[in-house]
């Protein structure tokens, strides 16, 4: 009944009898004038009565409430249509991976996309009729060059805008095709890639070469449960490899081999060598954690290969092995997966990432000194309460002056027995600035370890993929002047042969070349949701750096009290009396 009326209302009709049309006052639009008869007046009453009640109903329920829900009274016919085309026949829902699809069928920016999807998503992988019918006005506002917000919603009461999205019956195969996950976007979690693996790096005692002594590093994979012995060159040749094959990627820097000129007069020998082996373990971790790097047989050869000589095992097995951009069977097809916006993206990412690297840069400097004030301050704690032994020793005779002999006596036993005090004071202070270091400097290490990659990687893009790219398209410009010239002056046919050769290659080199351009902004995206994934560990950084204090004043707290009792009578004299320092306010 009701959709009749929706084509064909009841409606004020300014009309001739005759000719038994007109025109609706309101809209203009031309109608059916019924004129009545004797025969057809019940009828007719009965039509004007389910008129007034339409009228009533669609009154109350307009198609927009004020707060910018969609109601189901009143929509297009279109969006009808579309709904039908891709929602189940079983369930009124749409499935949130069906209208993925249907959002990538539009010219809409990600970004767009996104926002959009944010209004109408509930997170339950579908959407309601209501949610679908809202989701197609913000696409074809999008699509009109407005921002897709739900208040302008508001203003669709009179008309609902048409997106633009073909014939609805050409939509029905979204929902036929298979549910895909795009290789563009990596699901992980910082949770995933901590549990991936866990390395662990030590030194072992220093051995001798026949002419130089070298340092070697025990290396124990959590993943592999295994043991192996490396030494820095072990790690050097394994990261030219681990670059050649993924120049595309965050591959973390190796620390120094040597102390840098200039360093050495602040850091010792032994200071370096062990922040290079922090530095080496920083570097396993992150490679073995990378959601690609993690699976390739290059890093499971360098964790679990026992034999005497890994860098010749590596080198045979993976020099000769081609580099992503060959293995990867997304490489030519990157372009397809790109958003349309990717240039925009990466340099908002790009951005972001240099503002938060310099943030965290400020962070481990100021973690660095106060894990070094820790253990500065157990240093002065150790020697305070040495120098009040060495008082309480001191076994030299006290003149007899009064009374001060007796009280100086009792002093000097006491001040010796405090000494251990300040021993275990100290020791709590240590341990404090050894789990500031571990747990607080350590975990700011790793992650600017992974943000200083990304800078290089971004740095590698510019300078050498986008370089190489223009240089190829300078020279076929030059190439193909030179075609021109030599056509123009009829050289011989033999050397006009060789430069058309010349240019179908520098041709096939240029389309080379912007394949692997789209393969690098693909993995350039992907490291770039890496980065963010890694963000949360901020909040592990600042629980581990509060807990440690809290830790710590509660340790030494109880030290000091302890230390605060044995005081109480140290100072009292025969009067009685209790000196100043013992009375804290």
């Amino acid at each position: 009944m009701h959709k009749s009326l929706q084509v064909e209302r009841w409606s004020t009709v300014v009309a001739n009898p005759r000719k038994g049309g007109g025109t609706n006052l309101k809209t203009g639009v031309k109608q059916m004038h019924i004129v009545p008869t004797p025969g057809s007046r019940k009828v007719l009453f009965s039509l004007f009565l389910q008129e007034i009640t339409w009228r009533c109903w669609c009154t109350h329920m307009t198609a927009w409430t004020m707060e910018g829900e969609l109601n189901e009274g009143s929509v297009p016919l279109y969006y009808r249509e579309v709904h039908q085309a891709i929602s189940s026949r079983t369930d009124e829902r749409v499935q949130i991976d069906v209208f993925h699809r249907l959002l990538n069928r539009t010219d809409l920016s990600l970004n767009q996309q996104n926002q959009i999807t944010e209004h109408v998503d509930n997170g339950d992988g579908f959407l309601s009729k209501v949610s679908f019918y809202k989701a197609l006005a913000l696409i074809a506002l999008a699509q009109q060059g407005k921002h897709p917000s739900p208040k302008l919603l508001e203003h669709c009461i009179q008309e609902f805008p048409k997106p633009q999205l073909g014939e609805p019956k050409d939509l029905q195969n979204l929902r036929m095709q298979p549910v895909q996950e795009n290789p563009l976007l990596l699901s992980l979690t910082l949770a995933n890639l901590l549990s991936k693996d866990t390395i662990k790096v030590d030194l072992i005692p220093e051995k001798k070469g026949l002419f130089l002594k070298h340092v070697e590093y025990q290396v124990t994979s959590q993943r592999f449960k295994i043991s192996v012995y490396r030494r820095y060159s072990d790690f050097d040749v394994f990261h030219e490899l681990l670059l050649q094959r993924y120049a595309y990627r965050t591959v973390p820097a190796l620390p120094p081999k040597r102390v840098l000129k200039g360093v050495l007069a602040s850091v010792s020998e032994r200071e370096f060598i062990e922040g290079r082996r922090r530095g080496l373990g920083r570097f396993l971790n992150l490679v073995a954690r990378h959601p690609f790097f993690s699976e390739d047989e290059l890093v499971k050869t360098f964790l679990t290969f026992s034999g005497s000589d890994v860098q010749t095992k590596l080198r045979d097995s993976f020099k000769r092995m081609g580099d992503e951009f060959m293995t990867c069977r997304y490489a030519t097809q990157a372009k397809e997966y790109l958003p349309a916006d990717i240039q925009s993206c990466f340099s908002a990412s790009r951005e972001l990432i240099r503002n938060i690297h310099n943030s965290f840069q400020k962070l481990r400097e100021r973690a660095e000194k106060m894990a070094e004030r820790s253990k500065e301050n157990a240093t002065d704690l150790l020697m305070f309460g040495k120098e009040l032994s060495a008082l309480g020793s001191d076994s030299s005779p006290v003149p007899v002056l009064g009374l001060s002999k007796s009280m100086w006596g009792d002093l000097r036993h006491s001040l010796h027995g405090l000494s251990s005090e300040f021993s275990s004071l100290a020791d709590k202070a240590a341990e404090q600035g050894r789990r500031e270091e571990d747990d607080v400097v350590e975990k700011l290490h790793l992650f600017l370890d992974l943000l200083q990659s990304y800078k290089d990687l971004c740095e590698r893009h510019e300078k050498g993929v986008l370089h190489e790219h223009q240089k190829a398209l300078q020279k076929y410009s030059v190439m193909k002047r030179q075609m021109m010239s030599a056509t123009v002056q009829s050289k011989e046919q033999v050397s006009v042969e060789q430069l058309e050769s010349r240019i179908v290659q520098q041709e096939n080199a240029i389309q080379t070349m912007e394949l692997r351009n789209y393969f690098s902004l693909f993995c350039l995206h992907q490291e770039s949701q890496l980065i963010f994934t890694y963000l949360p560990i901020t909040s592990d950084i600042l629980g581990a750096f509060v807990n440690s204090q809290v830790q710590g004043h509660r340790e030494m707290g109880q030290v000091w009290n302890n230390l605060h009792s044995k005081l109480s009578g140290l100072f009292i004299g025969k009067n009685g009396l209790q000196s100043p320092p013992l009375s804290p306010k």
